[in-house]
C-alpha cells in the first residue's frame, strides 16, 4: 500500500536557480509547491559554503547584467543593496604572457610574437568579412573557430581550451557548442568588443552579491517559503510514475538532517522514505539521462539508449587558504591551455566588497575539469596540492602560503556536445515533449551550459506556462526556441 503524505499542484525537483525561481513564481501565483533536493543546501553548483571563515563558490560565478529588466528587478528586490556592481579583473594566460582578460587589442598583440602577430593580423583581414552562411556551414567547434578568428588564435587559445575544459579535440565537439559560448564568433566582432572594453567600463560590468555567489539561492529560497512553498532539502525523488491526471513522485532514503536548513527557517525534515506526493505536474532539473531511468511507464530503448551517450565533463576544485592576505588582486586567472591541468583559479573576495571578509587571510579555487575516474578526479589531497604548486611555478605567479586545503569533486558540470549529440538530444527531448504532467528545464534538464540568469528565465517561463490550470504547451515550445539562442559569459 502506497503512502501519499501530500496532494499537491506542484512539485519540483532541484533547488538551483532554475527550479527555485519557478518555485517562488508559481507560488506567488496562489499555487501549492513542494521543492525536493538531495542536498543540505540549496543552490546546486551555484551554492555558496564557508571556508576559514571565507564564503566561497564552486568556482568562479557572476552574474551578467544583460538580462531583461524584470530579472533584474527581482534580483534587487530579493538582494537590494547586496547586490553589488563589480568590474571585471582578469588575467589570461597566453603563452607565457599574463595579459588582461576580456582583451585588450595593444596588449594582446604584445603577447604573440612578431610573426604569429602578423599572420594573426593578416588572417583576421580575412575572416572579418567572412559570409555567415560559410560560418553556418561549419560543422565542428574547431571548423567554427578558426573561420571566426583565424588558424592561429584558435591553435594559440581555443583549441587547447576546448581539451582541457571538454576533454576530446575541437574537430570532435559541435560547432553548437562554439555558437553557444562565443556567439558564433569573428575576429572583427572580438576586437569590436576589445575596443568597447578598453573604452568604457560598463561592458566589463556584472554583479555579485555580498556574501557569495549562493545568497542569491538562498534568498531566493526565502522568498519561496513566504509566498508558501514547501522546501524539502536531503530528500531525493526516487521514481516518477506519470499517471492519465497527474503524477507522483516517489521519496528515496534520506541521507542527512539539514541544521544548516532549519537554521535558515526552511524545513529540512523529509518526507517518509519511500513516501510519495501526489501532484498535477513535475517541474525536474534532474539530468535528463537520470529522468529517463527513474520515469514509469519508461522511456522507450531509443530514448535510454540515446541518454548514454550524453557526456558531462565533472570537476575537482581545490581550495587553497593562503596565509597573508589577498594573494592577487585579480578576480579570475584563465589558464586555456600549458601543461598544467588547472583551467581557472578564482578569489572569491575580489568577486565582492564585504567587511566581513578577514584580512589576514585569501582563499583560493583552483578549477580542474575532469572525467569521473581518471587521474585527477581520483587524486589525493596531497597529490593536489602539487598540481596546484605546479600551476603557480610553470605559470610564474604568487608562491601560495599554504595554511590548509579543501578538495570538492563535482559530477555533471559541463555537458559535451559531441558531434552527432543533437540527434541523441533530439531522441530524449522527442520522449520528454510527450510526457504528461512532467516538464524538464536548466542546464542539465536541457543539457545546455546556460547561465544563471538564463537558468531564472527558464524557471520563470515554465511557471508562466503552467499558470493556475492546465500546462500551456504552446508557449512552453516558444520559450523554448529562445532558449536556444542563449549565448554563454564565461
Amino acid at each position: 500500500m502506497r503512502l501519499f503524505v501530500v496532494n499537491t499542484d506542484l512539485v519540483v525537483l532541484g533547488a538551483g536557480p532554475a527550479g527555485l525561481s519557478a518555485a517562488w513564481r508559481a507560488a506567488r501565483r496562489g499555487l501549492n509547491v513542494v521543492v525536493l533536493d538531495r542536498a543540505e543546501v540549496v543552490g546546486g553548483m551555484a551554492a555558496s559554503f564557508d571556508i576559514a571563515g571565507v564564503r566561497v563558490d564552486y568556482g568562479s560565478h557572476r552574474l551578467n547584467p544583460d538580462m531583461p529588466g524584470y530579472v533584474l528587478a527581482d534580483l534587487r528586490f530579493l538582494l537590494g543593496a547586496d547586490l553589488q556592481t563589480r568590474y571585471r579583473d582578469g588575467k589570461l594566460l597566453l603563452g607565457d604572457k599574463w595579459i588582461t582578460y576580456p582583451f585588450k587589442p595593444r596588449e594582446l598583440a604584445r603577447a604573440l610574437p612578431a610573426v604569429p602577430m602578423a599572420r594573426a593580423a593578416f588572417e583576421a583581414i580575412g575572416t572579418a568579412w567572412r559570409k555567415p552562411k560559410q560560418e553556418e556551414a561549419a560543422d565542428s567547434y574547431a571548423d567554427l573557430m578558426r573561420a571566426g578568428f583565424g588558424p592561429t588564435l584558435y591553435d594559440q587559445v581555443y583549441a587547447p581550451y576546448a581539451r582541457k575544459l571538454w576533454g576530446v579535440d575541437g574537430d570532435h565537439i559541435d560547432a553548437e557548442q562554439a555558437r553557444r559560448k562565443a556567439g558564433a564568433p569573428t575576429t572583427l566582432s572580438a576586437l569590436a568588443r576589445a575596443v568597447r572594453n578598453a573604452l568604457s567600463n560598463e561592458s566589463l560590468a556584472y554583479f555579485y552579491p555580498r556574501r557569495g555567489f549562493g545568497q542569491l539561492c538562498e534568498t531566493m529560497a526565502d522568498a519561496a517559503v513566504q509566498a508558501g512553498a514547501r522546501l524539502r532539502l536531503g530528500s531525493a525523488a526516487e521514481r516518477i510514475e506519470i499517471g492519465h491526471s497527474d503524477v507522483s513522485v516517489k521519496l528515496g532514503r534520506s541521507e542527512f538532517h539539514s541544521a544548516a536548513a532549519e537554521r535558515a527557517g526552511w524545513s529540512s525534515d523529509p518526507y517518509s522514505d519511500g513516501s510519495w506526493l501526489r501532484s498535477r505536474h513535475v517541474f525536474s532539473t534532474l539530468p535528463l539521462p537520470l529522468l529517463a531511468r527513474m520515469t514509469s511507464p519508461g522511456a522507450p530503448y531509443e530514448a535510454v539508449d540515446a541518454s548514454g551517450d550524453l557526456k558531462f565533463r565533472a570537476i575537482v576544485l581545490v581550495y587553497v587558504v593562503h596565509r597573508g592576505g589577498r594573494w592577487t588582486k585579480h578576480d579570475v586567472h584563465y589558464i586555456p591551455g600549458g601543461r598544467t591541468p588547472v583551467s581557472r583559479i578564482s578569489e572569491p573576495m575580489n568577486h565582492r566588497i564585504n567587511p566581513e571578509d578577514p584580512d589576514d587571510r585569501d582563499v583560493v579555487c583552483f578549477e580542474m575539469p575532469c572525467d569521473i575516474g581518471d587521474e585527477i578526479w581520483n587524486a589525493s589531497d596531497d597529490e593536489l596540492i602539487e598540481v596546484v604548486r605546479d600551476c603557480t611555478r610553470e605559470t610564474r605567479l604568487p608562491d601560495l602560503n599554504v595554511d590548509w586545503v579543501q578538495v570538492k569533486r563535482v559530477r555533471n558540470v559541463y555537458p559535451i556536445y559531441h558531434r552527432g549529440y543533437k540527434d541523441q538530444l533530439a531522441v530524449l527531448e522527442e520522449w520528454v515533449e510527450e510526457l504528461p504532467h512532467v516538464t524538464t528545464f536548466g542546464r542539465q534538464g536541457l543539457f545546455t551550459p546556460d547561465n544563471t540568469h538564463h537558468a531564472m528565465l527558464m524557471g520563470y517561463e515554465a511557471a508562466d506556462a503552467l499558470g493556475s490550470g492546465e500546462f500551456n504547451r504552446d508557449r512552453w515550445n516558444a520559450a523554448r526556441e529562445r532558449f536556444s539562442r542563449h549565448i554563454v559569459e564565461s
